[in-house]
């Protein structure tokens, strides 16, 4: 099988979508953040601690749906501890990003020894399962990738064009990406700046926390600590491959899962045989940092991303 035939398989795409799901709404989540001017790198730990929120809280007896907001939730929480120490204290987005990430894994960890003592290996749950749209379900290639996924990855979709609509046709959405252009003609329109940059943290890292569920109830039906793997910073990055707009987000959280689908399928081809497998493992990023370096060069980054606002001061 050559790479033209693993393009025109509709199990590619199907896998491809599944692997961007997660990576959308922890992009999403990112990509508030930044608008409004607060750079998190709490993002890995935070889908780490909803990743484990979400599976633990359908093992005690919830719903799936409920599993969902626990996780979101608990991504609140963590956004709230990344927001008061960066916007009203202004500490260091950088540091604070890392110790949330810290904060975050180590709780999660503690937790989950808490919770499960004498557990070897986690339980299982019964996760989301496909949902399969009539009709659209039955369009070659393009309709078992995308009308035949779980109901999180809909959602996942979804939450692009509701975080589009809001950014760009709300006023909520022009204060957002006010705050983190210009927070002093936003004070100067009477609004809260350390309110609406601490909102747009939380609601992000809500996301954010989402996306690590999606890794526990729809891809997986377990938690393990190592699941998350690196998403969340691959996240940041396409952010900015994305040059702060949704749309071109999810584009680029699906060509990222495209080139990590296929190398998975490459290495069972006949160059797979002959190539180290460690190669086919880069390649997803190795085709993911070219494509940033080439986008980047033309995106805009919000004028005020990381500077702390003190109100009066210039």
């Amino acid at each position: 099988m050559d790479i033209l035939e693993i393009l025109l398989t509709a199990s590619f795409w199907t896998a491809a979508i599944r692997i961007a799901s997660p990576l959308i709404f922890a992009t999403l989540g990112e990509l508030i953040c930044e608008r409004a001017g607060v750079l998190n790198l709490g993002i890995e730990g935070i889908m780490v601690a909803g990743a484990f929120a979400g599976w633990m809280a359908v093992y005690s007896g919830l719903g799936l749906w409920p599993g969902v907001m626990v996780a979101f939730i608990v991504g609140m929480g963590f956004g709230l501890v990344h927001s008061i120490l960066t916007v009203p204290f202004g500490l260091s987005q950088h540091v604070v990003g890392l110790g949330v990430t810290l904060l975050a894994t180590s709780s999660t960890y503690y937790a989950y020894r808490l919770a499960l003592p004498e557990v070897t290996s986690p339980p299982k749950i019964v996760a989301f399962q496909p949902l399969e749209i009539p009709i659209l379900s039955e369009i070659p290639l393009i309709g078992p990738a995308l009308f035949a996924q779980t109901p999180l990855t809909y959602l996942a979709f979804a939450m692009v064009l509701i975080v589009s609509i809001t950014l760009y046709r709300t006023p909520l959405g022009l204060a957002v990406r006010a705050a983190g252009e210009n927070p002093q003609a936003v004070a100067a329109q009477g609004l809260s700046v350390t309110a609406i940059r601490m909102g747009a943290v939380m609601i992000g890292s809500g996301l954010m926390a989402i996306g690590g569920a999606f890794l526990t109830m729809s891809a997986f039906n377990s938690f393990f600590f190592e699941m998350v793997n690196g998403r969340g910073w691959i996240c940041i990055a396409l952010v900015v491959f994305g040059a702060w707009k949704p749309g071109k987000a999810l584009l680029g959280a699906i060509l990222f899962a495209a080139f990590d689908a296929a190398q998975i399928r490459l290495q069972q081809t006949p160059l797979g045989a002959n190539v180290p497998y460690q190669v086919f493992l880069m390649m997803p990023y190795f085709l993911s940092i070219l494509a940033l370096v080439v986008m980047s060069r033309r995106a805009e980054v919000p004028a005020a991303l990381m500077v702390p606002f003190n109100k009066g001061e210039r």
